[in-house]
């Protein structure tokens, strides 16, 4: 069996931690606990079942739901089968989920419950390759089989399951699995077993993970970074706890106390903005929480220093962490040994609160199409504002125009049945990730923006539009902002704001309002938001200036598609969806050049 195999990482954990917990779920005010042995049986029952079905090796199967246990039962079992996982995001549409299943040919899939089953029932007449749907759990009203039942149904040998490990390699294609379409149709990302596997052995030496340790799983499964993440906590002994539904993770981390956890960096904000609020209605309260950052920053700094404190340093240490610090993390469940944030950039400013509150966040770069690290920092030898140094095996370098090349043992192998987009982007052995940065004399990356989101404005000046949205984002009435001026003449912008916040400055400036949506076009509101902007960006280049906005009375979120489900901004669908708006603030400037 070749040891780079996902099958037979997970074989050799559930041999090492057979009676400590694998997995849990929560049942009420109970868990559900598995085992390590108890999944490695299920496992190894569900494989030779879908052996016995006649899937072959290479056969794609997907997996339709929420993060729950079954999942990553699901997904070994395909690994210890030779088939190929094929994951949707449980916020697809139905249109979405056709093209997946149709593009991947998937013969066989696993849903969650009553809404997947519905979403596929719909489009089941144009799948010719879906034989079958089984559910996690029975779903009344439909007759497909549930999981349970094909366990029921497994045969009593299981020798079949260990011929298709025997010739198992590393470099089999593990999974498909799908992009988010921020820029148009998902593309089928083919990933090898190697690829997770090559991560694992770089990071688990590095964050010094044990089996005591335990991980919140609450990332879609569907998305590389849960994914990979997932692989490591599994093969390390420790406990994973998943989050069907993401709206309850501020819950579940207090409850599960988890001593790891990777996330976007929305989690991160949300956490931030909160102790912000806490604060806002008393000078006194803003005063002592700057001194409390204060005090733990440097007492923080000291640590990871290694310089003596004083005996004055630790005694305000305690008393601000008493008063201020220890409330932060006792919101993120308690102390953490590895807290990662990936996805999207991390403002440098929460990344110094949270440091200061005793909680470390490593932020890391990657793609799906690099399984998915490319960077990644240690525990001692992070840099704020950056994503770390590349990952050991890979190698980044700066092209001319700014765009990040990688190269390395966790590369994709090409995207599934598109040989002329995949040659588009792996080009001699380098994957062009569309992204812009640049590398310190210390190899230490940082990511500036997307290619395809950089603007260039009507008078030729280039503009990096995530830089000023995370200006932006510094004020929490700007929950979601999107920057414009694409062949335009100056930019302009489209904010998505925080309601309570935007209530809140309703109040303090005594207006009055019968609806919410009164506040959206209101001309004191919009005057306070455009000082706002000003304010934030005033250090910025004149062509970088925002010279108009208006505010959108629809809110972002995955279910009306204007954010992946990884949180980020849909772009073109947002510009195209509130297009009227936009020609209307460019409208005094005449017909914009096309």
């Amino acid at each position: 069996m070749d040891a780079g195999h996902l099958a037979v990482r997970f074989t050799q954990a559930a041999a090492a931690h057979g009676s400590r917990p694998a997995t849990r779920v929560a049942a009420g005010d109970d868990w559900l606990v598995r085992t390590y042995s108890e999944l490695a049986g299920d496992v190894r029952r569900l494989a030779a079942r879908l052996i016995d079905c006649g899937l072959e090796p290479g056969d794609r199967v997907a997996i339709f739901s929420t993060n729950l246990p079954e999942w990553s039962l699901v997904d070994l079992a395909c690994a210890h089968a030779g088939l190929v996982s094929v994951p949707l995001y449980p916020s697809s549409s139905i249109d979405q989920a056709r093209h997946i299943l149709a593009d991947s040919g998937c013969k066989l899939a696993f849903v969650c419950g009553a809404a997947e089953v519905d979403k596929i029932a719909a489009i089941r007449g144009s799948l010719p390759d879906l034989t079958r749907v089984v559910t996690f759990d029975t779903v009344p009203g439909s007759d497909q089989a549930t999981l349970a039942e094909e366990l029921a149904a497994a045969p009593a040998d299981l020798s079949a399951v260990d011929a298709r490990l025997a010739t198992a390699a590393a470099s089999d294609l593990a999974t498909i699995v799908y992009t988010s379409g921020t820029t148009g149709e998902p593309k089928g990302v083919m990933l090898s077993h190697r690829g997770f596997t090559h991560q694992m052995d770089v990071l688990n030496p590095a964050l010094g993970i044990t089996p005591e340790d335990s991980s919140l799983c609450f990332l879609p499964l569907s998305h590389a970074l849960e994914r990979a993440w997932t692989y490591i906590v599994l093969s390390n002994g420790c406990l994973n706890t998943y989050v069907p539904d993401p709206r309850t993770v501020a819950e579940l981390m207090v409850r599960a106390k988890p001593t790891m956890l990777v996330s976007v960096p929305r989690l991160y904000e949300k956490v931030f903005i909160a102790a912000q609020d806490k604060v806002a209605d008393s000078k006194l309260k803003q005063r002592l929480m700057a001194w409390a950052v204060e005090v733990g920053s440097a007492f923080h700094q000291a640590v990871r220093d290694d310089v003596p404190r004083s005996a004055a340093q630790i005694v305000k240490y305690k008393l601000a962490d008493k008063l201020v610090l220890s409330n932060v993390r006792a919101a993120m469940g308690g102390p953490k040994k590895v807290l990662s944030a990936g996805g999207a950039p991390l403002r440098k400013e929460i990344e110094e609160f949270l440091f200061a509150c005793g909680l470390l966040v490593l932020q890391g770069y990657g793609l799906t199409e690099t399984s998915p690290v490319v960077s990644f920092p240690s525990s001692s030898g992070y840099r704020f504002g950056t994503v770390g140094q590349v990952m050991e095996g890979g190698e980044v370098r700066i092209a001319d125009d700014g765009e990040i090349l990688y190269r390395g043992p966790n590369l994709m192998l090409g995207y599934w049945g598109r040989p002329e987009d995949t040659a588009a982007v792996l080009v001699d052995g380098w994957l062009h990730t569309g992204d812009v940065g640049r590398m310190d004399e210390d190899g230490y990356l940082t990511i500036t923006d997307r290619i395809k989101n950089l603007i260039v404005t009507s008078n030729g000046k280039n503009v990096a539009p995530a830089t000023i949205e995370g200006m932006l984002a510094a004020d929490p009435l700007f929950e979601y902002t999107l920057l414009l001026g694409d062949n335009r003449p100056y930019l302009t912008l489209l904010v998505a704001p925080s309601l309570p916040h935007l209530e809140d400055i309703a109040k303090q400036m005594q207006l009055t309002w019968a609806h919410r949506e009164e506040l959206l076009s209101h001309p004191e509101i919009i005057a306070e938001l455009r000082r706002r902007v000003s304010a934030l960006t005033e250090k910025l280049a004149s062509y970088e200036q925002i010279r108009d906005l208006r505010l959108l009375v629809e809110e972002f979120t995955q279910e009306n598609g204007l954010l992946t489900p990884t949180l980020k901004v849909k772009r073109k669908e947002v510009e195209r969806r509130f297009s009227q708006l936009v020609e209307e603030m460019y409208a005094r400037a005449g017909k914009a050049r096309k």
